[in-house]
């Protein structure tokens, strides 16, 4: 066995139809990739068959790995569909009802009869004991331990495996919630618990405390899960280290994992968003729209001078899907998603006003798209794309997966076209055009709230299907450049092996801006500092930290986080350089400051990441023995009734040579996926292996 086989990296991603692989040899910077189908019943026997065929077919054992790096779904999911195991809640006296009053806010005013999701933690479940931390971090009364062994005994008759802790200002004292854990691991050793100080210590209870249920309510099926994702790899002799991605960016151990689960999110999407930036950096680009569209879903994300913007107020299992407000509150560093619910499986069906329709459902991995031949009948985005001449039905997955045609054709057909009286063709390019102009409408919005204009950022496109309908969307957008990196239909794969070990802490940390104690402040950085240093188990010379605090006018009800800066950017002082930042991105944000209102620092806050080693990336290891002059073949393709068919060249990808240069239409492809250039368009590789798309 050689040096370089003992250090390759796995990078794996499970998403709802495909499952991506990447294997990486650092010291060469070859790579190969894989994608199998995901396995719903089961994912991590979906990452053991990709395992299993990255060893068959690249001769790539796991035992040669040194690390392995996963993110995954199946945290929002299990929320989503409440699949979390039986979790019960001990809170202070008299706030029982918390999770149901939530925060008072009304995503729709208009409408009478909102709805929202039902708490995870029924409300027999959540008991109450007499206890009591002041707003200053005094106690005032600790729990009675009696008191605490009914509630367990009840708690065990109705079979809870997992306990939520959350009691009032727990966040500015967390010693009766510490007392509490203490006692239920004497009472009953077997249970999972999760706390609100250790989870969110920070204020707005109803925050706090729904943070903490989505934890308790997943940590069991995280820690399972988990359980046999290490099997199988002990199993197949992996020795290495196990990583997982965190939604905020950045990797941690399993046991960091297991403790935090509600942290993993968006696992996934965040490491196509990490990503996107590396390969944006080498072209140049700091300022992208980071487009992933996949098989169930499309996410896109904004980022500005290199970096992505990352919120903490994040919902999961909204009852709208754009409506915020809607959904539960999980406040955990996620980066600045945008879902959609557009997807190469989306269904294509007629709503009730007779309208052609696109999405949110999706035929999923199974029984997927008609044109897949595994018993699906209804007419999908990517058997539109299959019929518009989009996808070569020969050629998808490297000609692993053979599509059907004739299936797709006839779905749209029975279901559409001949409902609404129109051709065929015209049906499929309608569905593709409206799943486009779906995703366009949601990212001019998501862009107008963030102050953004679309036509000065370069789109990155990934993911199965987004390379795809990358150049539709940045046409509908105004967006003229696009970046399509090498491997982008495993991308977000690729961005975990790239990510640093990473952990970060917030904290509750209350005083008025004017009146800002320096020294107090970066007193508390540097204890939170030493607190994830301890979690990462690293000195402080190995770590990059960035600080950072959120700011609010006083009686407003949400922050904006302003990073503390180096000592020699704040000649000024602190207080000043936070109140330059402060008003910059307010003004950005909502369009105007206020000079006569107060500004209060509410919270205190670290990331601290330590660099994992540098992955090196050669290009021509994706590319085939010889290189191509020209193009593979030429096909015909739809573009809608106005341009109608077209002959389009079509290239290999792995034969291009950096340098090429040619005009749409045009098809590039490689096994995970399809570049469309539309006419008018053209595009080029680089010499780091990227298209660069240029939209007419």
């Amino acid at each position: 066995m050689t040096m370089q086989a003992r250090n390759m990296q796995v990078g794996t991603d499970i998403g709802g139809t495909f499952t991506d692989f990447v294997a990486i040899d650092p010291s060469s910077g070859r790579i190969w990739l894989e994608k199998t189908l995901t396995t719903p019943a089961d994912p991590s026997q979906g990452i053991m068959n990709g395992l299993d065929s990255l060893d068959t077919l690249h001769n790539l054992p796991v035992r040669d790995c040194s690390t392995f790096v996963h993110g995954t779904t199946l945290v929002i999911n299990a929320l989503i569909e409440r699949k979390g195991h039986r979790t019960g809640l001990i809170t202070t006296e008299g706030f029982r009802d918390v999770l149901e009053m939530r925060n008072g806010l009304r995503y729709d005013v208009y409408d009478l009869q909102l709805e929202f999701p039902e708490p995870l933690v029924p409300r027999y479940l959540r008991r109450e004991i007499s206890e009591r931390t002041l707003s200053d971090g005094s106690v005032l009364a600790s729990p009675d331990r009696g008191q605490l062994e009914d509630i367990v005994e009840f708690f065990l008759k109705e079979e809870v495996t997992s306990i939520a802790i959350c009691l009032l200002n727990a966040h500015a004292n967390d010693e009766n919630e510490r007392h509490i854990e203490c006692m239920l691991k004497e009472l009953a050793p077997g249970l999972s618990v999760s706390i609100s100080s250790e989870i969110l210590p920070q204020i707005r209870e109803y925050e706090r405390t729904s943070t903490t249920t989505a934890n308790a309510y997943v940590k069991p099926v995280v820690g399972a899960y988990l359980d046999r994702i290490t099997r199988g790899l002990d199993d197949r002799d992996f020795t290495g280290s196990l990583f997982i991605m965190q939604s905020g960016g950045g990797v941690v151990g399993k046991e960091s994992a297991c403790q935090h689960p509600v942290r993993m999110l968006e696992s996934g999407p965040a490491g196509g968003v990490a990503a996107a930036r590396w390969w944006a950096e080498r072209t140049g680009e700091n300022d992208l729209l980071c487009f992933d569209m996949g098989g169930t879903t499309a996410k896109l994300c904004t980022v500005v001078d290199g970096e992505a913007l990352v919120t903490d107020e994040y919902e999961a299992a909204r009852m709208h899907h754009f409506k915020r407000g809607s959904g539960l509150a999980i406040n955990v560093p996620v980066l600045d998603l945008l879902e959609i619910g557009t997807g190469g499986g989306s269904i294509g069906h007629i709503d009730r006003l007779g309208l052609l329709t696109v999405g949110p459902q999706s035929a999923g991995a199974s029984p997927g798209p008609a044109c897949y031949g595994k018993g699906g009948r209804k007419p999908t985005v990517t058997d539109a794309d299959v019929m518009l001449g989009y996808l070569d039905p020969n050629n998808f997955l490297g000609g692993s997966l053979i599509l059907d045609r004739d299936a797709a054709e006839a779905a749209i057909h029975r279901n559409l076209a001949e409902p609404m009286s129109m051709a065929t063709l015209d049906a499929a390019y309608r569905v593709h055009d409206i799943a486009n102009e779906d995703m366009a409408a949601a990212a001019r919005l998501h862009l107008a709230e963030r102050g953004e204009d679309a036509g000065r950022l370069t789109m990155v496109a990934y993911g199965g299907a987004g390379p795809v309908h990358a150049y539709g969307l940045a046409s509908k957008l105004g967006i003229r450049k696009i970046i399509v990196p090498p491997g982008a239909g495993v991308m977000s794969a690729f961005g975990m092996l790239i990510e640093d070990l990473a952990a970060n802490q917030v904290r509750s940390y209350r005083q008025s801006l004017d009146e800002l104690d320096t020294p107090a402040l970066l007193k508390q950085i540097r204890r939170m500092e030493e607190e994830i240093c301890k979690v990462l188990e690293t000195e402080d010379h190995d770590i990059v930290s960035k600080p950072g605090v959120d700011l609010r006018y006083r009686g407003q009800g949400y922050n904006v986080t302003v990073a503390l800066p180096s000592s020699d950017e704040t000649d000024h002082g602190l207080d000043a350089y936070l109140r330059d930042q402060f008003e910059h991105m307010y003004r950005t944000r909502y369009g105007r400051v206020y000079d006569d209102v107060p500004i209060d620092i509410v919270n205190a806050r670290v990331t601290i990441a330590r660099r994992r080693s540098d992955v090196q990336f050669e290009p021509r290891s994706l590319h085939a023995a010889g290189i191509a002059a020209g193009p593979a073949k030429y096909r015909t393709a739809y573009f809608g009734p106005q341009t109608g068919t077209l002959e389009c060249a079509v290239f290999a990808r792995d034969q291009l040579a950096p340098g090429t240069l040619h005009v749409g239409p045009a098809f590039i492809e490689d096994r995970e996926t399809t570049v469309l250039v539309g006419p008018g368009g053209s595009f080029e590789l680089n010499s780091h292996g990227t298209l660069i798309l240029t939209v007419a």
